[in-house]
């Protein structure tokens, strides 16, 4: 016990006030085994929070293990402030409408949360609020002070100023002009009559077959790359994972007796190949050694200590030495995809929505 004592002060960044204390308590309470381990516990809550605040590494400890409530969500508050930046960005008298718009849809993603819907995206919210203000200081300029002056022709020269994003701008306009004419705010919805053509077939960036073998290549020699890169790569290029499913991917989302995977909002397990199974024993080899009780499978230097999930720009990071975007690999799969499947079967088995999987026929 003392030995176990002596070396753990000595990779603590600073020796806790009352170490001594509570090593004594445990050797006459405790057992010799269970004292050893509650004080390398310890120690390692030490070294990992760097604090010696008894209670900063309860909270810790309670968090980490899941015997606590969850905090406030930061995610939701972070959102909450930008959302707050974007309606403050909106000229005064056009600001209330705004504001109502922006709780609605904020009611809608709760609503389809507790009905288990898929609920809009934070960042989809943020998208259809950047539409309104931009329109909002663009008929204020024009000598606009209420919503209710607006016209179509007045949204047809906004549109005008950025054609390329006439389908995303549109949507949002749509939204927001049907919530204010249901609530009275406008007589009648100018962005109605208003259209966005669309290209109904797949149009973005996908790789071609001797830059799909050479990715494979690279990730199915464990040696040359990091644990990481090959299951990103992998499980996006070969099952077309996204990041979010990647995100949060944890351990019970897999079967290793049958060496199978569901990815989260998918409604079936995904019998991994050879190379993309083994990937993922590197992954989770490596997780391993972070000594870490954060359930997902990929773990970083910042989410080690927590339950959070890995964070986007690590997914995009981790493919730069591949020089591909995950996008770029998952719209590659999803084009075959489409071509081989039935459109049904496509939605089912990637849990996507019919206009988003008749997009790539």
């Amino acid at each position: 016990m003392k030995t176990r004592a002596a070396g753990w002060a000595g990779r603590m960044p600073r020796t806790p006030w009352w170490r001594d204390a509570f090593a004594a308590h445990l050797a006459t309470h405790r057992h010799p085994f269970h004292a050893a381990d509650v004080l390398t516990r310890t120690a390692r809550l030490v070294i990992d929070t760097g604090s010696t605040t008894p209670h900063t590494l309860l909270a810790d400890f309670f968090h980490t293990h899941r015997l606590l409530d969850t905090p406030t969500d930061t995610e939701e508050t972070q959102a909450a402030a930008r959302r707050e930046r974007r309606i403050q960005a909106v000229p005064a008298p056009l600001r209330p409408a705004a504001r109502a718009f922006a709780e609605a849809l904020v009611a809608q993603r709760q609503n389809a949360e507790r009905l288990g819907l898929r609920p809009n995206q934070l960042k989809t919210i943020e998208i259809r609020l950047d539409t309104v203000r931009d329109l909002a200081r663009h008929i204020h300029a024009q000598g606009h002070p209420t919503w209710a002056s607006v016209n179509t022709g007045d949204l047809e020269t906004f549109l005008a100023r950025n054609p390329p994003r006439r389908a995303s701008w549109l949507t949002g306009l749509r939204q927001f002009f049907s919530h204010a004419h249901h609530t009275g705010l406008v007589l009648h919805n100018p962005a109605a009559a208003l259209h966005a053509p669309q290209p109904r077939s797949f149009r973005g960036t996908t790789l071609t077959l001797d830059e799909q073998r050479a990715l494979y290549h690279r990730w199915n020699t464990p040696t040359d790359t990091l644990p990481h890169e090959a299951f990103i790569g992998l499980a996006a290029l070969l099952h077309a994972a996204t990041t979010t499913e990647l995100r949060h991917l944890t351990l019970d989302h897999i079967s290793t007796r049958s060496q199978t995977v569901r990815f989260p909002g998918r409604s079936i397990d995904i019998t991994l190949d050879t190379a993309t199974w083994t990937a993922l024993e590197r992954c989770l080899a490596h997780r391993s050694t972070l000594h870490t009780a954060n359930p997902h499978v990929l773990v970083t230097g910042l989410t080690r200590t927590t339950t959070d999930p890995a964070g986007p720009a690590h997914i995009r990071d981790s493919l730069t030495p591949a020089g591909f975007l995950p996008r770029i690999l998952r719209s590659t799969r999803l084009l075959t995809l489409a071509d081989e499947l039935d459109i049904k079967q496509l939605t089912v088995a990637l849990g996507m929505s019919y206009a988003g999987t008749a997009h790539y026929r």
